[in-house]
């Protein structure tokens, strides 16, 4: 969510543009100012909400960067606290629902929703971007719609190629943002999958594998463009 990745740019002195919702928003830290949005059209959000309560859960809903639920649970009462967001309970969702949300989240446990999973992106197919962005987190988006997309429309937008770019990442969701990116580097104990994809690795935040690259490629001035080859 944009209001919870904010602060986190202010703090740091960021006032470029920010890619929230696996890609389906783009806006500038200090003004709001939203560059990009790609919401799940209404009629297909209607549908993802039916097939997600079929598997006996209730979604989480994305509009105007606040989320809603059916019903407040110990859940989502911590993670709005955590994420210093506001979580709205309207009661049925099918009901509530009658704008294109951002995105639909599904939560549940890792192991149960692997079948939840196959079925809907098998049911979804083309017509939807189903992903995980963490274990137990299943995530909808619009078609169009990955972190490989919004880095896209950045590069666009200040006017620089995607040979320019270096991606890190640590999810799942994170193999799109590899593929569109010139480099890509997993993070830590990275998902397997996006080891598959990624030209590198660097240690997790513990050790601030990522400011060390930066500053390395930085302090060294390599880029897509020079012949120099680093290890």
């Amino acid at each position: 969510m944009f209001a919870s990745t904010r602060p986190y740019a202010l703090e740091a002195g960021i006032d470029g543009p920010i890619v929230c919702y696996q890609g389906a928003l783009v806006a500038e830290a200090l003004s709001e100012k939203i560059l990009h949005h790609s919401p799940i059209p209404i009629e297909l959000a209607r549908e993802a909400l039916i097939k997600i309560m079929e598997t006996g859960y209730s979604p989480n809903i994305y509009i105007d960067d606040t989320m809603y639920v059916s019903e407040h649970t110990e859940y989502t009462q911590h993670y709005g606290r955590f994420q210093h967001i506001k979580v709205r309970a309207v009661g049925d969702l099918l009901t509530f629902l009658d704008r294109s949300p951002t995105k639909i989240v599904l939560v549940a446990s890792p192991d149960e929703l692997g079948p939840i999973e196959e079925k809907l992106r098998t049911h979804f197919a083309e017509r939807m971007f189903v992903t995980r962005s963490l274990p137990h987190f299943l995530e909808f988006a619009a078609a169009n719609v990955t972190k490989g997309s919004g880095l896209s429309f950045v590069t666009n937008h200040i006017g620089v190629s995607l040979d320019e770019t270096i991606a890190f990442g640590d999810g799942e969701n994170d193999i799109e943002l590899f593929e569109a990116a010139f480099y890509g580097i997993a993070v830590g104990e990275a998902h397997p999958h996006l080891h598959s994809v990624a030209n590198w690795t660097c240690p997790g935040p513990e050790a601030e594998g990522v400011a060390t690259v930066i500053e390395a490629l930085l302090k060294a001035n390599i880029g897509p463009n020079t012949t120099e080859e680093t290890n």
